[in-house]
């Protein structure tokens, strides 16, 4: 039994269903069900007695205390976070208390419940936090990828409290020997992601002969990352990383943001051709965002060393499957962008000039 948080978001129900699918190893699955959060990505799985849901807070002590009493999960992945830089501007505030109380208070009920395991069981156990390289600050044009041993330099409300909680994970390693690892993930993209992210924002928009924002000129670098591989590299790092250690997952991928929503575009009038004229007639650039991070680049060498592990897909297999994922699926789609969302939405871009 493995116990994992944040599981009906975007990349915790893609870990939920590949791991379910590939390892068959029971989940108890705890989700707050957010916005963010959406049990209908986990659908498939609803009958399956080796998917256990619960609806919960990681900052609810009591009940952790008492999932981890009943159920004794072997290892814990902590996908559990507030993760939209936008909405960290706007409200950093549920991203401190989840971010960074949240992560403190699931540390806190893990020591206490990995403390009184027997000894094997106690060696055995692992806590795997899932983070990002937004906690790396921003890339000039020449420099280096990020590597595990760059500098925490974050420049949002969204990255500074993901760089708390990676610093809480350390923290227990060192003082208390909680074996703990870290993921520091870049850009992904794939099926069931919540339409507020630059991929399925731009895919649901043109559907709709909406305008596709893009900040500023559009020359922001990523590094993108198909999420069914970063669910891969997440297995990996469980099965045999080094407790301590943090891993850097990325893509090999960089590409500025306006060449992803050109490259949707034509994959858009490819596979769903508008009689109005190609999609790319909607691209609209609004105001940058501030303090807007240039460009991220992870250097993933370290986890293809000495895990082996390297990403399946390149980003035109990975972008081709994701755009038909959305169009095939665009009831799961219609059903997450509720009222709510689209008032975050014109609140968010409407105002831009």
């Amino acid at each position: 039994m493995i116990l994992v948080t944040g599981g009906a978001g975007f990349i915790g129900a893609n870990f939920v269903l590949d791991w379910l699918h590939d390892i068959g190893e029971p989940v108890v699955n705890l989700d707050k069900l957010t916005y963010a959060g959406n049990l209908e990505s986990l659908a498939s799985i609803a009958s399956d007695s080796r998917h256990v849901f619960v609806r919960g807070d990681i900052g609810d002590s009591a009940l952790l205390a008492e999932l981890l009493a009943r159920h004794k999960p072997r290892a814990i992945i902590n996908f559990a976070a507030e993760s939209h830089v936008d909405r960290s501007i706007h409200g950093p505030g549920e991203f401190m208390q989840t971010n960074v109380v949240g992560t403190f208070q699931l540390l806190e009920a893990v020591r206490s419940y990995w403390s009184d395991l027997p000894d094997a069981e106690r060696s055995a156990f692992r806590f795997l936090h899932v983070s990002t390289d937004e906690v790396y600050g921003s890339l000039g044009p020449a420099d280096l990828a990020f590597t595990e041993n760059s500098r925490y330099e974050p420049n949002s409300p969204y990255s500074a409290s993901k760089a708390a909680s990676d610093h809480l994970v350390r923290a227990w390693h060192h003082t208390y020997g909680l074996p703990v690892l870290t993921c520091n993930c870049s850009n992904n993209y794939g099926p069931y992601q919540f339409p507020e992210k630059l991929i399925p924002l731009v895919i649901q928009n043109a559907l709709q002969g909406k305008s596709l924002p893009v900040y500023g000129d559009g020359r922001q670098v990523r590094d993108w990352l198909y999420v069914g591989d970063h669910c891969g590299a997440i297995r990996r790092v469980l099965e045999a990383g080094r407790p301590g250690d943090t891993y850097n997952v990325g893509g090999s991928c960089e590409k500025p943001n306006i060449e992803i929503v050109q490259t949707v575009c034509g994959l858009l009038d490819e596979l769903r051709p508008d009689a109005a004229g190609p999609h790319a007639r909607l691209v609209t650039h609004v105001a940058d965002r501030p303090g807007h991070d240039r460009r991220y680049a992870i250097d993933a060498r370290k986890i293809e060393r000495e895990l082996g592990w390297r990403p399946a897909e390149t980003f035109e297999t990975g972008i081709r499957k994701t755009v038909q994922w959305y169009l095939d699926n665009q009831a799961w789609a219609a059903n997450v962008t509720s009222g709510a969302y689209r008032d975050w939405i014109e609140s968010n871009y409407g105002g831009r000039a």
